[in-house]
């Protein structure tokens, strides 16, 4: 996941302003989730145009445009990295006052091939800042040269050695203990950070899901297995089982189910791995994909709730599944010296150039 910048070319909007515009965003929840699965293409310009009313609403709609664009332009150096490696991916789906994502229905093989993902969006995210500056600057555009700013100090943002971040997926093909500086730098930047309150909530939040993801891993579950339980629900018509004159189970019946597990290699769920449960006895199956690569330890009824319904009897079944996820294997960061030397002077590269292009801004003067 990639992080937006706050930042405003003019006016400014106090933070009582920004959470009553987040209030009525998430009031319009299911309104936004349905037109979000309006296809590939049409959930990713829907969200485009949600994100480019929400930041026009704390600045003008131009700077909004050219912001949202930046963005696109920085998923879009994603999504070409992506395919260069063989990978499918969704189309960008833009979120308000965090950017935009995408998701990838295979995941990467090794950490050179995540670092490689990780960094097209920012190399092409600033070649994209560095067209605008130059636009703006032959247009005398201080919306245009603004834009620009935005879109250095975004793709700078994103390249801190922290997971989600693209630096955080950079890191694993240089070294990993860049993930120590980000967890330090990411505090510092966090206290000092001169942005609007709720930027600094949002940098906050990733930072504290990042320490928890390294404290899980390095700490907690070192030397031991980790345990997950997730639920999931099915509804299964149930007029059957009266026919056959079948004891419904009352509403506390539990029990373990029959499970299979497996990873599709085509179609919609390829990469993903697949859980498949049953009740032979009265002839319930139902599948689930799971979060992430896992070992399955339990699949359990936990509660069977009757619903009648105008087609008659149904069951609402709640599940829990039980699993411990596949950690990433060592040989996932063995990386050639030769690799670990070329992403990490890229790295530091387009840090510096980056820096760079945001003081030549300020030289320039341009912008307001």
């Amino acid at each position: 996941m990639d992080v937006a910048d706050n930042k405003k070319p003019a006016r400014k909007k106090s933070p009582l302003a920004i959470g009553g515009f987040i209030a009525v965003l998430l009031s319009q929840g299911k309104l936004l989730l349905t037109a979000l699965k309006f296809g590939k293409v049409g959930g990713a310009v829907i969200s485009m145009f949600i994100t480019i009313w929400a930041y026009a609403y704390l600045a003008p709609l131009p700077f909004a445009i050219g912001l949202v664009l930046m963005i696109l332009i920085h998923e879009l150096g994603h999504v070409l990295a992506a395919k260069m490696k063989g990978l499918p991916v969704s189309a960008p789906v833009f979120i308000p006052f965090l950017g935009a994502l995408i998701t990838m229905k295979k995941n990467p093989r090794d950490a050179a091939t995540e670092a490689f993902i990780g960094i097209g969006g920012p190399i092409l995210g600033t070649l994209g800042g560095v067209a605008a500056f130059g636009v703006g600057v032959y247009l005398d555009s201080a919306v245009i040269v603004s834009v620009a700013y935005a879109a250095f100090y975004l793709n700078l943002i994103n390249l801190l050695p922290i997971h989600p971040l693209d630096g955080g997926r950079i890191s694993t093909a240089v070294t990993r203990w860049l993930w120590l500086v980000g967890l330090v730098g990411g505090l510092i930047l966090i206290i000092y950070l001169d942005s609007y309150f709720s930027s600094k909530i949002i940098f906050f939040l990733i930072w504290a899901m990042f320490a928890w993801d390294l404290y899980k891993k390095y700490v907690r579950y070192r030397h031991k297995e980790e345990r997950v339980t997730v639920a999931t629900r099915f509804e299964f018509p149930a007029n059957h089982l009266l026919q056959q004159g079948y004891m419904i189970p009352g509403e506390s019946h539990t029990r373990d189910l029959d499970y299979i597990t497996y990873s599709e290699l085509q179609g919609p769920g390829a990469g993903r791995q697949t859980l498949h449960m049953s009740w032979p006895a009265i002839g319930f199956e139902g599948h689930a994909y799971l979060p992430v690569q896992a070992i399955v330890k339990r699949v359990q009824l936990v509660k069977a709730e009757r619903m009648n319904k105008e087609d008659g009897l149904h069951l609402g079944l709640q599940v829990q599944v039980e699993y411990s996820p596949l950690g990433m294997q060592e040989s996932y960061y063995e990386v050639p010296v030769k690799t670990r030397w070329k992403f990490g002077i890229s790295y530091l590269v387009l840090i510096l150039f980056l820096l760079y292009m945001i003081r030549l801004v300020h030289q320039v003067g341009i912008i307001t």
